[in-house]
């Protein structure tokens, strides 16, 4: 039986719209294409609140948050970063409605020794507005920057190794959160590949443990990102997790939120296109209109203006596997879809935001990994396409980065790739001299710039796609120069993109779209 939101379009469909980057592009599917499209977003909780304080005081395989408190012990608040949910939350992140409550219980016991850490891990630090949009005004007001600052990964006084796992995976902390009586984690789970050990053992570490996993061979075992139970990465972070829960006194605090990614003004654009109502067709092709005649500023400008609307859906809290194992339930439920069968050539256009571009152009790396590495990994069970198959993407590839926060990236992409495309290759000859070049070192400690081991693990990232498409065609390229750098071909409409993908494809070929944003899973089987 079909899932009403896999949709098969007849000679009647109307054309599909899909991101074209910061952009829209109509496009004529074929009759028989498959298009996927994303389940309306989960009724959040009525009581955000009171849902936090009752997740605190009834943990899971824990005792109450109040019960690990008292007077006079240090703790550490450490908190997710920029990088979800996407595109940012609307005020008040559901980040500060948990620390509001935390901060209050800590108060009452006599906790006056808290600090606060955005756990960055080599991520951009934080700019104070954007804290505080996390945050909250009175946090922020009371704590930054002395007891509310980045996580510094490169800060070698400031980190401290707590163990090693039997593969030889080093786990280098943050010696705040390693010397602290109790670390508190502040999780919002955007993705299944989000949270559970992951968030202290990688957002309060440094390049020293991330070797460990973010490498071209792990992720070359990685079936998907989004099952857990499928990726090596998972699997080390794992194992890494437990030397630093089995050293530190961790309690998680997990939160999961809906797809509601857009709100009234563009709500249209998460539904199926035949069944958009005669104003939200012509709303739909009044934006179309804008996006393709204004700069690329005043496009972003238009998505960003408007934070989204997300749900909470679920609160957490307590041991941080049983904790994450609740998480997943929830995350699952709001973004799978059931799919039969896999496909031969997989379309999706590639939206403007990811999660190491926010405030930011998506530069040609990061597109890169949008697509092999994110859009191809939204499956749970079989890969929605067939080994060797075709993918085909839509945006402009545009030979564009911030010179601020991707400094290194520029380096990575017009300097390497034109060398090797070679993953093993870039990560025994180059990774090393990038992650300790002390230029890129103080960009990452004193601006606002990704570490440099960033880019590395960026193209890394993009690994499994690689390694499963046949073959990667991107629609609507302004430029030749970077498809053919990422090893892709280019066709002017997509038309022409599934004339050449059915080259390589059996005959009657099966086509499927995903219809991404918002977020959305399809769980494969055969």
């Amino acid at each position: 039986m079909t899932h009403p939101l896999v949709v098969t379009l007849d000679r009647r469909s109307a054309p599909r719209t899909i991101f074209y980057g910061d952009r829209l592009l109509e496009v004529d599917m074929p009759p028989g294409t498959r298009v996927i499209y994303p389940r309306p977003p989960l009724e959040p909780l009525k009581d955000v609140d009171a849902a936090i304080r009752y997740a605190v005081n009834h943990p899971l395989n824990s005792d109450p948050l109040h019960a690990k408190l008292r007077p006079g012990m240090k703790v550490v608040i450490a908190i997710d970063d920029i990088s979800l949910p996407l595109p940012p939350m609307r005020r008040p992140d559901i980040r500060e409605r948990v620390l509001t409550v935390v901060l209050e219980l800590l108060s009452d016991h006599g906790v006056e020794d808290v600090e606060m850490i955005i756990a960055t891990s080599v991520h951009r630090r934080m700019t104070g507005d954007e804290v505080r949009h996390i945050v909250g005004d009175k946090i922020f007001d009371a704590y930054w920057p002395d007891r509310l600052y980045n996580h510094d990964a490169e800060d070698s006084k400031n980190m401290v190794e707590v163990g090693s796992t039997d593969h030889g995976e080093v786990v280098e902390l943050n010696r705040k959160a390693v010397e602290a009586d109790l670390v508190i984690y502040v999780n919002l789970n955007f993705v299944p590949m989000d949270g559970g050990h992951k968030s202290v053992t990688v957002g309060l570490c440094g390049y020293k443990s991330l070797r460990a996993h973010h490498n071209p061979g792990t992720m070359r075992e990685c079936f998907s990102y989004m099952d857990p139970d499928k990726s090596a990465l998972a699997t080390s972070v794992s194992r890494m997790g437990k030397i630093t829960n089995a050293n530190l006194n961790v309690f998680t605090i997990e939160t999961t939120i809906n797809n509601r990614m857009f709100d009234r003004p563009l709500e249209f654009l998460s539904k199926n296109e035949d069944d958009l109502t005669s104003s939200e067709k012509t709303a739909l092709k009044a934006l179309s209109f804008t996006l393709a005649r204004v700069p690329q500023p005043a496009r972003q400008a238009i998505f960003n203006k408007v934070p989204s609307p997300y749900g909470v859906t679920g609160v957490f809290a307590g041991e941080t596997e049983a904790v994450h194992k609740e998480t997943l339930k929830k995350c699952y439920q709001q973004y799978l879809v059931p799919v039969k069968g896999q496909c031969d050539i997989l379309v999706t256009g590639v939206p403007y935001v990811s999660p190491y571009n926010v405030g930011s152009f998506l530069n040609p790396l990061l597109v890169q990994v949008m697509a092999n590495g994110y859009l191809f990994n939204l499956y749970k069970g079989l890969p929605l396409l067939k080994r060797g198959g075709t993918m085909i993407i839509c945006h402009p590839c545009t030979d564009m980065f911030d010179k601020e926060h991707h400094a290194p990236y520029i380096e990575f992409v017009h300097n390497l790739l034109p060398e090797t495309r070679d993953a093993m290759e870039l990560h025994k000859r180059y990774e090393r001299r990038f992650a300790e070049n002390p230029a890129y070192i103080q960009m990452y400690r004193t601006g606002h710039a990704y570490h440099p081991a960033h880019a590395f693990f960026m193209w890394y990232w993009g690994e499994a796609g690689r390694q499963h498409i046949g073959r990667m065609i991107v629609v609507g390229a302004d430029n030749e120069y970077i498809p053919k750098l990422m090893g892709w071909e280019t066709a002017r409409t997509m038309a022409e993109a599934l004339d050449m993908a059915r080259d390589t494809a059996p005959p009657d070929p099966d086509i499927t779209m995903m219809h991404v944003a918002p977020m959305m899973m399809a769980e494969v089987s055969a």
